[in-house]
């Protein structure tokens, strides 16, 4: 609600976290992640890109396939088929253009003949460390047989995907949920019984929820902000919200990333927070962090810097307050000694 009453005021005002964390999860997994994580917020005009993306990188149609169908389970068929019809349509414009993706192995498909409950109970115990306990197994049996037969048996005994992939998929389905917390800690810790680590894990939770959340938001993540790369350390993205008037841009940090010291001359500058974990600082004082609803008013003439924490994606819309001869100058870098002091 804080957030939308912000968008709100903001256009109609306008328009009357060295060490940065990056990415350790290869070309494969961040496709997992994307196409897992698009799908689960219904944001499909982003997952036809990741989908483009993943076959470009040679991963195989029914890897892909496989993502979307387990993503039923945890986002319902709405979603789940919307995502598949999505793919369909990426498939056939590549088609049609000529380029020649890999379809893949097939997956197993369980028979009548297969003990399903077995099969789910093995597999589910082996992903949870143990036996799985809990009072609803007993107060409503229905949903624990369908969770051992059909997604504990059915789905991940179609192979295709590892189960260390399917838990990854589902990790990111879940990170993106509102309300699937407790589902979401007990599939981390599934995921790490397969080997994921725990930076990956992290990297993917926040990867998720950044780039479902900065997207599909009012104003958009934006491009990368090459413009101003020089005067960054890691990476940024840019979104302006005006061309004319007061100057405003939402820009996007990636962890770790943080703009060099500067100086806003004769105009200030208004940061409101619009998302992740950051930091400000003036020269010569300490840094104050920075979370969602924050505002900082940066007088005119003041050395200082921000940027967002090392573990966390930082958003923030930028404001120029406006003055005759406005203008920045561009100062040394943020060390990584400095830096990495923050906590």
């Amino acid at each position: 609600m804080v957030k939308k009453i912000l968008f709100i005021v903001i256009f109609l005002a306008l328009n009357m976290e060295v060490y940065a964390m990056q990415s350790n999860l290869n070309n494969k997994e961040k496709s997992i992640v994307e196409i897992s994580a698009y799908t689960s917020a219904g944001d499909l005009q982003n997952l036809s890109t990741a989908l483009n993306k993943a076959l470009d990188n040679k991963m195989a149609i029914n890897e892909i396939n496989e993502i979307l169908i387990q993503s039923y389970a945890y986002c319902g068929f709405p979603k789940s088929l919307n995502a598949i019809s999505t793919f369909i349509n990426v498939v056939k414009e590549r088609k049609s253009k000529g380029i020649k993706d890999i379809q893949g192995q097939s997956p197993k498909v369980l028979t009548s003949k297969d003990n399903k409950g077995e099969i789910g109970t093995k597999t589910r115990e082996e992903l949870a460390g143990g036996e799985v306990k809990g009072e609803w197994q007993t107060f409503a049996p229905g949903i624990e047989q369908y969770l051992l037969e059909h997604l504990f048996a059915d789905i991940f005994a179609r192979g295709v995907l590892t189960h260390q992939e399917r838990e990854l998929a589902t990790v990111s389905f879940l990170s993106v949920i509102k309300g699937a917390e407790p589902q979401l800690k007990a599939h981390i810790s599934m995921a790490k019984n397969t080997g994921l680590s725990n930076e990956k894990l992290d990297y993917a939770v926040r990867y998720a929820q950044f780039i479902t959340e900065y997207n599909m938001g009012a104003f958009g993540r934006g491009a990368e902000n090459t413009a101003y790369a020089k005067y960054f350390t890691g990476k940024s993205y840019l979104a302006p919200l005006t061309d004319k008037g007061i100057h405003a841009s939402n820009v996007v940090f990636e962890p770790g990333c943080r703009n060099n010291w500067h100086i806003h001359h004769k105009g200030g500058q208004i940061l409101l927070v619009t998302g992740g974990n950051g930091w400000y600082q003036e020269w010569g004082k300490p840094a104050k962090k920075l979370k969602e609803g924050d505002m900082v008013n940066i007088p005119a003439g003041v050395k200082h810097w921000h940027g967002a924490a090392r573990d966390s994606f930082f958003a923030h819309i930028a404001i120029a307050v406006p003055a005759e001869g406005a203008k920045n100058e561009w100062l040394e870098e943020v060390s990584d000694a400095e830096y990495n002091k923050l906590k």
